[in-house]
């Protein structure tokens, strides 16, 4: 087992996967930017090493700082989190040549889940179900014209290279599908530096459902079952929930196996996720695989009872998985919510500043993964997702109890977050009875937002702490001159000392 590992990322990723090194009794070594000099990540690691300035290509995204760190810092392993450098091949390929573990998949996998065009004809020799489409090298705008007739309106124009919503566009109109193409096309240039892109038939009404695999070097394979994450804003995801209200136990079996399937086509190596799209009678087909730990695999390690980051270093430190297929099953329901610092009425316009008090809820399986503090900031260099809340229920019905209830003591003072907006989801009825696509959003327009409703107590208390801890006591004392910098001083004591006199 590894002695100490370097965490390749920033804000809750690497809380949560420094946490799990700690729990396993291995050192965190963790790299920052200028602006996250302060931040919880950085607080929490044996070690701290800045690597550049706030802009990700100058930092997080620098392979190459970051291997020379992991050297410095004697770690012989690198865990890249997600987003950032995870899907990376190169890296993943400079990581192994530096004589470090990678923890991940081989970088072949990478490479060949990484370009979706590459991925659907792998998917398709595997047996595992596909959605029509068409690509090809050096396509005409008559060529995808054609195409797009035969596959049958709507389309959708994707990214080979892509992830992340980018570089997508949703065609309904024969009329609409060059500028689709040529706007798809420049947008996956600059996300990806790869302008390819390939049509798909879009599933209207479709359901976002995808299957968590693990698999070690010892030829064992397994899927941890499935999460729903139909409710979508740009096409990324916000609520997540598993087991699927859609999936019947054949279904759900036969999903599961097909994204066994996928894994094993490429031979696949650690944690990753196969993500299907499912129509209303439950017909799924691949959409494409995500190398790496996903931002919603709490509600797995929730309703399986795992803990995935422990074992993608197990598995990364030659160990094989502790359990079979056969022994692996689904318990109780959980839901997770991404809390984000953003404008529901405004377009879900990112919300900028600092956060100057955050209570997070508490209770029975109820749990937060946060890489902010109160004090912190969200600037515009990073996504504005401040927190995961995650819940487990008996049932359905009680894990949507309990996350209303916990999203409705989360305490954010200082940004707009999405928290209100979270709750009218959760207690829409289409989201009550399980029905809710990818359209929700979209089929229930409006500006997500209510009359301001009378602050809870807990906020109120909170803005007072935070206003009385913040003013300078000298201020309230009146004759009495200032401190002069006396640490020592009693006027700058914020408990009950009282000054006697006689």
């Amino acid at each position: 087992m590894f002695s100490k590992i370097l965490i390749a990322n920033r804000g809750e990723i690497a809380v949560r996967i420094t946490r799990a090194c700690h729990e396993m009794g291995i050192m965190v070594a963790a790299v920052y930017s200028e602006a996250d000099a302060d931040a919880l990540h950085v607080h929490l690691a044996d070690e701290a090493v800045l690597i550049g300035e706030a802009p990700p290509q100058q930092s997080y995204l620098n392979g190459e700082r970051i291997i020379d760190v992991a050297l410095d810092t004697g770690a012989q392993a690198i865990h890249p989190g997600y987003g950032f450098l995870s899907e990376s091949p190169d890296f993943a390929a400079a990581v192994r040549e530096a004589g470090l573990v990678f923890i991940g998949p081989p970088e072949d996998a990478i490479r060949k889940m990484g370009v979706k065009t590459e991925a659907r004809d792998i998917m398709e020799a595997a047996g595992v179900p596909i959605v029509p489409g068409f690509q090809s090298k050096n396509v005409s705008d008559a060529d995808f014209q054609r195409e797009a007739l035969r596959i049958g309106y709507p389309v959708m124009v994707k990214a080979a290279g892509g992830g992340g919503g980018k570089g997508i566009r949703i065609v309904r109109d024969p009329r609409d599908l060059v500028e689709a193409v040529e706007s798809a096309r420049r947008e996956a240039y600059h996300a990806f530096n790869d302008e390819t892109v390939f049509l798909e038939k879009y599933i209207d009404r479709g359901r976002h459902i995808e299957v968590q695999v693990l698999a070690d070097t010892h030829g064992n394979t397994v899927h941890l079952f499935e999460r729903e994450c139909s409710i979508q804003r740009r096409h990324q995801k916000i609520i997540e929930e598993s087991p699927s209200p859609l999936l019947t136990p054949e279904i759900r079996q036969a999903m599961g196996q097909a994204a066994v399937n996928a894994a094993r086509a490429v031979n696949y190596v650690n944690a990753g996720t196969v993500e299907f799209i499912a129509d209303q009678d439950a017909n799924f087909y691949f959409l494409e695989m995500n190398t790496r730990l996903q931002v919603e695999h709490p509600i797995t390690e929730m309703v399986v009872g795992v803990d995935l980051v422990k074992l993608q270093i197990r598995v990364a430190a030659g160990e094989a998985l502790p359990f079979t297929q056969e022994q692996l099953s689904q318990r109780g329901h959980a839901i997770e919510c991404r809390v984000y610092a953003e404008d529901p009425a405004n377009n879900f316009l990112p919300s900028i500043g600092p956060v100057l008090k955050a209570d997070e809820p508490e209770g029975v399986n109820i749990r937060v993964d946060t890489g902010i503090k109160s004090g912190n900031a969200v600037t515009i260099h990073y996504d504005p997702m401040i927190a995961k809340l995650i819940v487990l229920g008996g049932t359905r019905e009680e894990a949507i109890r309990k996350m209303d209830w916990a999203l409705q003591r989360y305490v954010i003072l200082g940004l707009t977050t999405n928290i209100r907006f979270l709750r009218e989801v959760l207690n829409h009825p289409t989201f009550v009875a399980g029905e809710a696509t990818t359209h929700f959003i979209a089929e229930n327009p409006g500006n997500w937002q209510h009359e301001d409703e009378a602050l809870p107590d807990e906020a109120l208390i909170a803005a007072a702490m935070h206003e009385m801890l913040a003013r300078p006591i000298l201020a309230t004392v009146g004759a009495v001159g200032p401190a002069d910098g006396d640490v020592y001083s009693p006027w700058d004591r914020p408990d009950n000392f009282r000054l006697g006199t006689s």
